[in-house]
């Protein structure tokens, strides 16, 4: 069987490999993990491999039938969202529902239809709130689908790409570059396979995996190729046990989400002595009407509840799914959406993020006399030796198709670290000898006896310039000026060693031109305008990555920093990088360590990638986002998927972000107002000894046009603020004296009321005189977390006055409420009163704004 050779000095690729170990993979195995174990013949260092035996057909298909009927198959379930069960349970079964549930069912039984309303609104509430994440639901699992890897099995001694699903005990795995290990096995097949398990054992380098060794679940491919038999699966595989929470659509890491569970906390610890208090006074001190008294005792419990702040998170949350999933953005994890509206710095790989994966070889330069045509055919040589090549290597072999037949002795796969990839090849003794390789007609070559026609054969080396040459070789000059205009250039060496460059000699330079992305520059404008930075984080030369961001228009593009120059200590590091913009030459390793420097600089980090040697760093960013054509280790870690390889799907994340954050914090100040003034007035009502002036029916009148209807138009309005941090305390800052203002002037409207009218319609006329006066306060609080001002905000705001006035002059509307105002003084005094409470209002959030840091 031929030998692949693996060669790419590149950075990555679609379906490049690499790894984060140092010049050459370590075998190492700790004994205290389970899937690992010891005893290796071969040296990594130096791997001569043993001839490789015939390829294994796989399974059959009567062995798939019998195994799948025996139940062995890979059955772990895989979602992108809550099961239908999980979203209606979720959304029906909560405790405020419960709450509000009992008050209703008391209120149908006491007290006519309109001061029931409110349990119709919480079952239209629900029916929103489960219709809107079914329809996410449908849009992520349609996005799953599509973004799905398919493992290419062996059966039937044909390959064929199936479901991870699909796969059954005993089946033959397909291993390459980039490919994750979907289930437990043992190595069938090996051909310089190096596998990264850091994912589940933190071992920072790949292990190089021969036959027989154990893999697991949960692990990929970053060098090399090979095939594995199945021997776990479902639930009884390693990455299954350590992750059964196998839903993605989950809120339990969002600030917001954990916020709103903080504050109804705290609503339930002040409701529930509140309302006890409140029912005593209502049933037992006062005498007055039984239905009556508990009418005016729900009336009072049921706007402590902020029911519908918990609906519209999700809602807003569902909502931002679908329009991303429109746009072939793939949200694994929902929070995501969150936290990329609070990043504040970007890191941006290039190839695949700031470049398309394709490129050109736009030329190739002899170097020391090397014939033109024998360096053509070492290049075709490579570019055809590899089965699964990436962008160079594609490149090469489309302006080399015509490989010369060498057969390939052995091969050294890419890896990140080394920054160079060999092969030794068996050449034609006369064809090499005549083609007056480099070295000499016939002579050994460089750094030892294996020349042109030699047995041992011809080992060729491409990679990074800078790395297999000397410091102060002439061609590097020659090489930057090249990197200056924004070009790629490899370096084609002959060397007596695959594993030891040192000694070896420039054969030629191939410059490839690298595609750029048409929208990222747009997209790197936007970022600066957001207030955003972009950081480039790559692995190819600083110069030539500095000149590819310059002609995107990248602020700081001209600070370029070669990585390995950086500090190794995490504040000098994070120093580097607070005041660079461009690196190059990072190890896989190194982006990691980047990402946490700026995480300890208190940055919220979001990292982009396509490739393995992105996955650590895409692991411990705050958001990592994954291309979809990237490898399947980068879109398994991601929080965010962009199936459409567009980059200029970001903005689109980031304002869907900010939109919800910015939106839930305008909607929490108006239900969490209505807590505090209800709680508030509660507290009154029971002090002072009276009636509680309002009936459920005031009170969902209320809610329904200051908070119910434009909380629902203001969680989907655009919002691009950059989300801020401490959700709570901000929240409450504003609610506190808000709610505190609104139930000081509507308690006191009623107490003037009171000693205004009297006769037995006396507390109908009190109870309009301060439903007055709170809805205008509420609809000043309405009118200024409505800022900035648009049309349509303005139209909302006024609407929702115009829908009370009709209240108050329509008789029948006057009846179904109870609301008739009486007299002229008494109803001006509660406007005039809720004037002074609006300036208030104005003053405290004034005072507020200045105290609240941005």
């Amino acid at each position: 069987m031929t030998q692949s050779a693996r060669i790419e000095p590149d950075e990555h690729g679609p379906d490049h490999d690499h790894s984060n170990n140092s010049d050459s993979a370590r075998d190492r195995r700790p004994a205290d993990h389970p899937a690992i174990d010891a005893g290796s013949e071969l040296d990594p260092v130096h791997p001569v491999r043993p001839p490789t035996p015939a390829p294994a057909t796989g399974l059959s298909s009567a062995q798939v039938a019998e195994r799948i009927a025996r139940g062995e198959i890979n059955d772990v379930p895989v979602r992108s969202s809550r099961s239908t069960a999980d979203i209606i349970r979720g959304n029906v079964f909560t405790r405020f529902n419960a709450i509000i549930g009992v008050l209703w069912a008391i209120m149908l039984i006491v007290a006519p239809i309109q001061d029931s309303l409110f349990g119709f609104v919480i079952i239209a509430n629900t029916g929103i709130g489960i219709i809107q994440e079914l329809r996410a639901k449908k849009t992520l699992d349609g996005l799953a689908v599509i973004g799905e890897a398919k493992p290419t099995v062996r059966r039937d001694g044909k390959p064929a790409e199936i479901s991870t699903s699909e796969i059954v005990l005993g089946d033959l795995v397909e291993l390459g570059p980039g490919d994750k290990v979907v289930v437990d096995g043992k190595v069938a097949e090996a051909d310089s396979l190096e596998i990264d398990e850091s994912l589940l054992t933190g071992e920072a380098d790949p292990v190089l995996k021969r036959p027989g060794d154990p893999v697991m679940s949960g692990s990929f491919v970053v060098a090399g190729g090979g095939a594995f038999t199945a021997t776990k699966v479902g639930r009884e595989a390693y990455a299954a046990q350590l992750a059964e929470e196998a839903s993605r659509f989950t809120l339990v890491h969002s600030e917001l989400r954990s916020g709103i569970s903080t504050i109804l906390k705290y609503v339930t610890w002040m409701m529930v002595p509140t309302a006890i208090g409140l029912i005593i006074s209502q049933l037992v001190v006062k005498n007055a009407d039984l239905k009556d008294s508990i009418a005016r005792t729900v009336g009072g419990i049921v706007p402590m509840i902020p029911e519908g702040l918990v609906l519209l998170t999700s809602v807003a949350f569902a909502i931002g799914v679908i329009r991303l999933g429109r746009k072939q953005c793939l949200v694994q994890e929902l929070p995501a959406i969150e936290g990329l509206a609070r990043v504040d710095v970007v890191c941006l790989d290039k190839t695949g993020t700031l470049t398309e994966g394709g490129m050109d070889v736009a030329e190739v330069r002899p170097l020391g006399g090397a014939d033109p045509a024998y360096v053509a055919r070492v290049l075709g040589a490579i570019g055809t030796a590899d089965p699964r090549p990436n962008a160079s290597q594609k490149a090469i072999a489309e302006a080399y198709p015509d490989g010369p037949g060498w057969r390939v002795l052995d091969a050294l796969p890419f890896s990140s670290a080394r920054k160079y990839s060999g092969a030794r090849f068996a050449e034609n003794a006369e064809e090499a000898a005549g083609a007056g390789g480099p070295g000499g007609s016939g002579s050994a070559g460089p750094g030892g006896p294996a020349g042109p026609g030699s047995s041992e054969g011809s080992a060729w080396l491409l990679g990074a310039p800078d790395v297999l040459l000397a410091p102060g070789d002439p061609v590097l000059g020659e090489i930057d000026q090249l990197n200056e205009q924004g070009l790629r250039v490899l370096l084609l060496a002959r060397a007596g060693s695959l594993e030891d460059p040192v000694g070896a000699r420039a054969t030629a330079l191939v410059v490839l031109e690298q595609r750029l992305r048409p929208d990222a520059s747009d997209t790197l404008a936007y970022f600066a305008d957001q207030d955003v930075t972009a950081k480039v984080i790559s692995g190819d030369n600083a110069v030539s990555v500095g000149a590819v961001a310059a002609k995107l228009g990248l602020p700081g593009a001209e600070q370029t920093v070669d990585a390995r120059t950086l500090p190794t200590e995490r504040d000098a590091m994070a120093e580097a990088l607070e005041s660079g913009a461009v690196f190059g030459r990072v190890s896989p390793q190194q982006k990691r360590d980047m990402v946490g420097a700026l995480q300890s600089r208190g940055h919220t980090v979001a990292m982009t990638g396509d490739g393995v040697n992105d996955v650590l760093a895409l692991k411990d960013a705050d958001i990592g986002v994954a291309m979809g054509s990237g490898s399947e280790a980068t879109r398994a870690v991601a929080q965010i998927v962009l199936l459409n390889n567009s980059f200029s799907t970001l903005p689109s994340v980031v304002a869907e972000g900010r939109r919800v954050i910015g939106n839930i914090t305008r909607v929490a100040t108006l239900f969490l107002t209505k807590t505090v003034y209800s709680v508030l007035l509660a507290i009154l009502v029971v002090i002072s000894q009276v009636e509680y002036p309002f009936l459920p029916r005031h009170l969902t009148l209320l809610a329904t046009l200051t908070i119910g209807v434009p909380a629902f138009f203001l969680a989907l309005a655009p919002n691009k603020e950059r989300a801020r941090p401490h959700f709570v305390r901000r929240v409450m800052r504003y609610a506190i004296p808000s709610g505190i203002i609104a139930a000081a002037a509507t308690f006191t409207t009623y107490l003037l009321a009171r000693s205004h009218y009297s006769g037995t319609d006396a507390l109908d006329a009190e109870t309009s005189a301060a439903t007055l006066t709170l809805f205008l306060v509420a609809l000043w609080v309405l009118a200024i977390v409505a800022r900035p001002y648009t049309w349509w905000r303005i139209a909302l705001v006024a609407t929702m006055g115009l829908g009370f006035l009709i209240v108050l002059v329509v008789p029948w509307l006057q009846e179904f409420f109870a609301l008739k105002l009486v007299g002229t003084a008494m109803p001006w005094t509660a406007v005039g009163i809720a004037a002074g409470a609006g300036v208030l209002l104005e003053v405290a959030w004034r005072v507020v704004d200045r105290r609240v840091p941005a």
